[in-house]
């Protein structure tokens, strides 16, 4: 079951920026640990990229050098991110 983690906007109506992402982790049904992120334009369709890790700590560690890359959105987009919704986790 893929667990989600965080849901993740950049807003700056004045840029015109109006940006959403999210990423989740877990097991798919074959049991392969998954790391699934969706990005793009909030209220668009958007893009999402699966990627498959060996185990649950690789797919934390995915998990977690993606947000950390979020940090540095004020000086590649011009604007940070917001934390909308982010699961408690107790790691």
């Amino acid at each position: 079951m893929i667990t989600p983690v965080a849901y993740l906007e950049a807003r700056d109506p004045t840029h015109n920026v109006h940006r959403a992402y999210s990423i989740a982790y877990g097991q798919d049904l074959f049991g392969n640990w998954v790391v699934e992120t969706t990005y793009g334009r909030i209220g668009a369709k958007g893009r999402t990229i699966v990627t498959v890790v060996n185990n649950e700590e690789e797919a934390l560690k995915h998990v977690q050098k993606a947000l950390k890359r979020r940090q540095s959105a004020p000086k590649r987009i011009g604007v940070a991110y917001k934390i909308r919704t982010l699961r408690d986790s107790d790691q």
